[in-house]
């Protein structure tokens, strides 16, 4: 006997994570210039402050990126 494939065209969605159980979605700011980052959090003004701040001790930093990290589902429709 030789060995059978199986294929099936299956539909999938991809949608953010919103269940109870779901990781929070978390913020965090990061310094180009220096690669500095700020603490993580739930709460984005937390890493807004900390950009302020960082501004205030290197006043040249005037450029930052947002890492947000946000929980994703992928589920198989009927």
């Amino acid at each position: 006997m030789s060995p059978r494939s199986v294929l099936r065209d299956e539909r999938w969605a991809l949608e953010p994570d919103r269940e109870l159980d779901a990781e929070p979605t978390t913020y965090a700011m990061q310094c180009v210039m220096d690669g500095e980052t700020s603490p993580v959090s739930q709460d984005f003004a937390d890493p807004q402050r900390w950009v302020l701040n960082h501004c205030g001790k290197h006043p040249s930093h005037h450029t930052y990126r947002e890492v947000i990290s946000r929980p994703w589902r992928a589920w198989r429709r009927v």
